[in-house]
């Protein structure tokens, strides 16, 4: 997988272990870290969050926002945009607990929508991005693939499986399947992406 991200933020949620992420992880110029999450990346250039619990020796890059409104992944984010960096890859961000895997999750969408975030989400198992319009997304034949509306009234595929509408629910668009190296969502809204690794 191609890395051209500008940075990665790696929140405290599962740290990952697929060579995909630690790969974009080993090869990105820079390193945000949420908070407790430093522990995993104590090359992290900066931790951002409230720092409760940020050990003592890194406080010297603590970015410390105690406001509650927003959290950690978002301060993070926000951070990233005030250094002009808007390619980012978010790795950690789903596993514990899993309201902060859904709310991680439909942040992209957020970030994607209201802040011109280019963002992707890597976990162990694959990868979530978010769209708008017509696209098309790399694959590979096999690939296991699940569209999420956030709003669409039309979503037309091709190159999968099983054609795509738009999906009242989030379950109905998941278990689709590339069939080919890859396909093409055409849809008159946002929407957001899983594909599996190879």
């Amino acid at each position: 997988m191609e890395n051209s991200f500008e940075a990665v933020i790696v929140a405290n949620g599962d740290f990952p272990v697929h060579k995909v992420p630690l790969g974009i992880l080993s090869g990105v110029p820079h390193i945000i870290a949420c908070d407790g999450a430093i522990i995993h990346v104590p090359q992290a250039e900066a931790v951002v969050g409230d720092g409760d619990s940020v050990p003592a020796e890194c406080h010297d890059r603590l970015i410390q926002i105690d406001e509650q409104e927003d959290n950690d992944l978002t301060k993070a984010t926000r951070y990233c945009l005030a250094q002009g960096w808007h390619k980012i890859a978010y790795v950690g961000a789903t596993g514990k607990r899993e309201d902060h895997t859904l709310g991680n999750i439909s942040l992209l969408m957020r970030y994607y929508r209201d802040l011109g975030i280019e963002g992707t989400m890597f976990t162990d198992y694959g990868f979530f991005t978010p769209a708008h319009g017509n696209r098309t997304f790399n694959a590979f034949r096999g690939q296991q693939v699940s569209i999420f509306n956030f709003g669409c009234t039309d979503i037309k595929s091709e190159g999968l499986r099983w054609h795509s509408y738009a999906y009242a629910q989030w379950w109905q668009g998941t278990l689709n399947e590339a069939l080919a190296d890859r396909f093409t969502l055409r849809a008159d809204g946002y929407y957001l992406v899983y594909q599996t690794y190879e």
